[in-house]
């Protein structure tokens, strides 16, 4: 495959004959004489590697400092450092400072090209195995400091060390998988697998052969044994995703693996034993299900020893500007650009937002913004550049840099207008918690309440 790649010299002669040797395997070049046309490459179009001369002659950054510059806006190009008059020392503070590896002039183009392949080879890895971590919903933790979520966290560092079976509950989108991925990564089955079974994505008929697999011949004279998620988590964990799909005749089997470690696989007349903890998620609430006879009561308690309910998002809102700058932080790196800052009216319109979608339409947001926000990287996305959905909902106050009206009124109005959209703002922005905004904003909780009543604003304050 080509790939794109920056030969970074001061002496023209060695940018082409490194140019030759990599156009020769089909390779792209560009080159640079010096730091700034160097970053400016770079900018306009980041490359698949960066190869470059640590001495850089009426440069006004050497080598060193242009690594630098590189590795703090694009940390995921690797860069091969050269010099014909290098030390240990200064290879050894180019590997320090992120260089993927030091090769010395003179070099032979079979060292170099072998540099070249394993570099942009270890660049590639790194980005599956990140964008694998970050599609599978892992974010390390549960991010937040809202009392339902700090309750969470510690309920997950009490049980994850037990053996004990969790049942996950609360609306789509609000980071269930997350949780039963932390149980795991806190649990003594860390070094073993954690597998997935999606549920409600599954066809009813293929549900059993999923989860227990199937014998030689099962599926025909030929077919060859196919090992279920059940013996693919011996040793770790099985999370069975959205539990409340399952048809009721497997369901009854789950309960019978649950008591025995045990199952047989489709088409078979052996016992397989297997070490597997369960953790369950659901979206429904799994009483009304069966009480409709819907779901079996016998698995509920087996599933429900200890239960975790995620809250909604719009139930947790000073949780927002973490998860936004995380999800920013995410997203930029899958994208391998550098991440947008989010100004302070943008996150109070955030947190004014309902969010239907929980958590998982919060990131697809924060990834629309990063690659639809208008403007240069370095300028903070305001309030204005949100997606339409929650522009709509936004309050005047933070969206003025489109609105003329403030200066069309007399100061009065003017003031009393901004007064009315600011403390809106912030009242939406805490949910209609009075005692917070007040402190945000400094001003006595009395003060606070009379000032409302003034503007004609009425809040149903539910936390006091």
């Amino acid at each position: 495959m080509a790939h794109d790649i920056l030969i970074v010299d001061d002496e023209a002669d060695i940018r082409v004959l490194i140019a030759g040797i990599l156009e020769d395997e089909g390779h792209s070049t560009r080159e640079a004489a010096n730091a700034d046309e160097a970053l400016e490459r770079i900018r306009a179009r980041r490359p698949s590697l960066v190869i470059q001369d640590i001495w850089l002659q009426g440069s006004r950054l050497d080598g060193l400092g242009v690594l630098d510059e590189i590795k703090r806006e694009h940390p995921d190009v690797p860069v091969v450092m050269i010099s014909g008059h290098g030390t240990i020392e200064t290879a050894v503070q180019a590997i320090k400072q992120g260089a993927y590896d030091f090769i010395e002039k003179p070099f032979k183009a079979d060292r170099l090209l072998l540099v070249v392949d394993r570099a942009i080879e270890s660049a590639r890895l790194k980005r599956e195995n990140r964008e694998l971590r970050v599609r599978s919903g892992s974010t390390g933790d549960l991010v937040g400091i809202s009392p339902a979520i700090v309750q969470i966290r510690q309920t997950i560092e009490r049980v994850a060390p037990t053996n004990s079976r969790v049942l996950i509950t609360g609306p789509a989108g609000s980071g269930k998988e997350v949780a039963a991925r932390m149980i795991h990564a806190h649990s003594r089955r860390t070094e073993g697998p954690f597998v997935v079974v999606n549920c409600a994505a599954m066809h009813p008929d293929r549900m059993e052969i999923e989860l227990f697999g199937t014998e030689h011949g099962a599926d025909g004279p030929t077919s060859p044994r196919k090992i279920g998620t059940f013996e693919q988590a011996h040793g770790g964990t099985l999370l069975l995703d959205e539990v409340a799909d399952m048809p009721l005749e497997t369901q009854g089997k789950i309960v019978r693996v649950l008591q025995d470690q045990t199952f047989e696989r489709v088409g078979g007349g052996k016992r397989v034993e297997v070490d597997v903890r369960v953790i369950a998620t659901t979206n429904r609430d799994l009483q009304s299900e069966m009480l409709a006879g819907h779901f079996r009561e016998d698995l509920f308690y087996r599933l429900n020893v200890v239960p975790i309910r995620m809250p909604a998002l719009r139930d947790g809102k000073e949780d927002i500007p973490l998860l936004a700058r995380q999800f920013m932080q995410l997203a930029a790196q899958l994208a391998g650009v550098p991440p947008r800052p989010l100004g302070e009216d943008a996150l109070a319109a955030l947190q004014a937002y309902d969010w239907p979608g929980n958590i998982r339409q919060l990131r697809n947001a924060i990834d629309w913004l990063l690659i639809m926000a208008p403007g240069d990287w370095r300028e903070p996305v305001r309030a204005d550049m949100l997606p339409s959905e929650i522009g709509a909902i936004t309050p005047t106050v933070l969206r003025w840099e489109k609105s003329s009206e403030i200066m069309t009124l007399p100061l009065r109005e003017a003031r009393e207008l901004f007064e009315r959209e600011y403390l809106l703002a912030q009242v939406n922005r805490f949910a209609g918690n009075i005692s917070r905004t007040a402190a945000f904003v400094g001003m006595e909780r009395s003060a606070l309440h009379r000032k409302l009543k003034l503007l004609g604003i009425n809040t149903d304050e539910k936390v006091r």
